[in-house]
């Protein structure tokens, strides 16, 4: 399988990558990046995009599956609008492109309690994506929504405080199905869906992720 990866640059995104380089059933991994990764691999093609256009590079958006891993904080965005270019503007319109070349199967890296009618804003465009992206039509279509992420080397102070916390309580036998899930772990979840996933739509949700085998 050919695969397409944006989001590479962040941590799911990045150990996704390293997950399908090393997977005999991917064949070609392209990921479309802002600047390049340094990254060497003969499997391995890097696109260097502007993300406001990436109709610029339509011709690069065919393959197999599209992962769509792309997200960001309001913190790091700086306004809801931007942030809802990244998470919602962009991922829609590669999912657009893919579709109308005719990539058949889409796993989108959305977030727990994503819903349209969410009064939350981040579950709410998190939510409107997993909906609009629907509408496209995609044969196979596999919305992840995990909670809290171990990410590799975290300087988050609050996620390092939130981890902590919940692995406390998981201890205490409360809130087991808020795992804390490491990147890694569900980058290996993501890569497993278009194997087995034939011609239909499913929603993992969080307390679902660890036991997903396809």
């Amino acid at each position: 399988m050919k695969a397409l990866i944006i989001g590479a640059s962040g941590a799911t995104g990045k150990d996704l990558a390293e997950v399908l380089l090393q997977d005999p059933d991917y064949t070609e991994v392209v990921t479309f990046v802002r600047r390049k990764s340094g990254s060497n691999h003969p499997k391995l093609t890097e696109i260097v995009i502007d993300f406001d256009y990436p109709e610029t590079v339509s011709q690069f958006i065919t393959g197999d599956v599209l992962f769509s891993c792309l997200g960001t904080t309001l913190k790091i965005a700086g306004t809801k609008e931007k942030q809802t270019e990244i998470d919602y503007g962009i991922p829609l319109r590669f999912a657009s492109i893919a579709k109308n070349n005719n990539v058949k199967s889409l796993v989108l890296l959305s977030a727990y309690g994503a819903s349209p009618s969410s009064t939350v804003f981040y579950s709410r465009i998190k939510g409107e994506l997993e909906r609009d992206i629907e509408t496209l039509g995609f044969s196979d279509y596999t919305i992840f929504r995990p909670g809290l992420l171990l990410r590799k080397d975290s300087d988050r102070f609050g996620e390092k405080i939130s981890a902590a916390a919940l692995h406390f309580m998981n201890k205490l036998g409360i809130l087991k199905s808020f795992k804390p899930m490491p990147t890694q772990t569900l980058a290996e979840k993501l890569a497993l869906a278009p194997k087995t996933n034939a011609n239909r739509i499913q929603i993992i949700e969080l307390d679902k992720i660890f036991s997903f085998n396809g």
